[in-house]
């Protein structure tokens, strides 16, 4: 067993794919780093803290990306955000058999706010062009520091997104909107309530993520052989009919649970016997429990 949130991006991608198959764009030798970083004083990364290329899985030609959380959390500045953006382009222009990012951030680089933002909103459109060009996008989510910001948004533009009970997926961190709003709004401290409210388990429940694992890489590597196959019976691209059915789910969760103050409420009104042993469960009886919820509710 490979632990997905103690690795890093370079050695979850080597796990993931087939073994000797990975090959790195732009890799650290090149030194293509941030403009803006040494300007402020900052460090900077060789790789700008993601890690693109492609290899295969299976035997099946896959575009890759995982960002290093360990540099700067994650976070997107100019440099990042086009190395992704190139590595979408070029899964189209290659036909890739799907495209799999390993997304590990707080958000947008503070260093680099405008040009971050300008290259998150391009990272997106280009997540759609691939979903456009039938070539479906498979989002995972399971390092320390979760995936927040517009990366988030990234992540729901995917046709799917594998989360372990480790991993965290949120527009806002809990640390922003205490700032914003309060610690009586959310308490960043109670690491608890952090996990209920934007852990893979809650997301998973709420529909947000398609599949939960454990935190080890091989079953990461199952869940997007499985993701893949599915993409390619179902429609990639995205449609009319899929936003609007996404625009009902929310505003069913707003008119169900707009009043919940936890998730434990919310999991209680989705009719879980017992929502207390929710977060102790391990993801195999996690996984038993939902089903058995799903049938009943049925």
């Amino acid at each position: 067993m490979s632990s997905y949130l103690e690795s890093t991006a370079r050695e979850r991608i080597a796990h993931l794919l087939d073994a000797g198959s990975f090959e790195e764009f732009l890799p650290p030798a090149e030194r293509v780093i941030s403009p803006h970083l040494a300007q402020l004083d900052a460090p900077v990364s060789f790789d700008d803290g993601v890690v693109i290329g492609r290899g295969l899985l299976q035997g099946r030609d896959v575009f890759a990306a995982a960002q290093e959380g360990g540099f700067m959390g994650g976070a997107v500045g100019e440099v990042h955000g086009a190395k992704l953006v190139g590595l979408l382009q070029r899964a189209i222009n290659e036909q890739a058999h799907a495209v799999v990012l390993l997304l590990e951030t707080g958000g947008v680089r503070l260093h680099e706010a405008n040009a971050g933002l300008i290259a998150v909103s391009e990272v997106m459109r280009a997540v759609l062009d691939v979903r456009a060009a039938g070539i479906p996008v498979i989002v995972l989510v399971g390092g320390s520091n979760g995936c927040f910001g517009g990366m988030g948004i990234v992540a729901c533009c995917a046709n799917a997104v594998v989360m372990s009970e480790e991993g965290r997926l949120a527009m806002s961190g809990p640390e922003v909107i205490e700032t914003a709003n309060g610690v009586e709004e959310f308490d960043s401290r109670d690491r608890a309530l952090v996990w209920r409210t934007t852990g893979g388990k809650h997301r998973y429940l709420l529909g947000d993520c398609q599949v939960i694992v454990p935190d080890d890489i091989g079953a990461f590597r199952q869940a997007v052989l499985h993701a893949m196959q599915a993409c390619r019976i179902e429609q990639v691209a995205l449609s009319l009919a899929s936003l609007e059915r996404e625009q009902q789910l929310l505003a069913h969760r707003l008119h169900a649970y707009g009043a919940q103050s936890d998730p434990l409420d919310i999991w209680e009104r989705l009719g879980i016997p017992d929502p207390a042993v929710v977060p102790m469960l391990e993801a195999d009886a996690f996984l038993e429990l939902a089903a058995q919820h799903r049938a009943g509710a049925a």
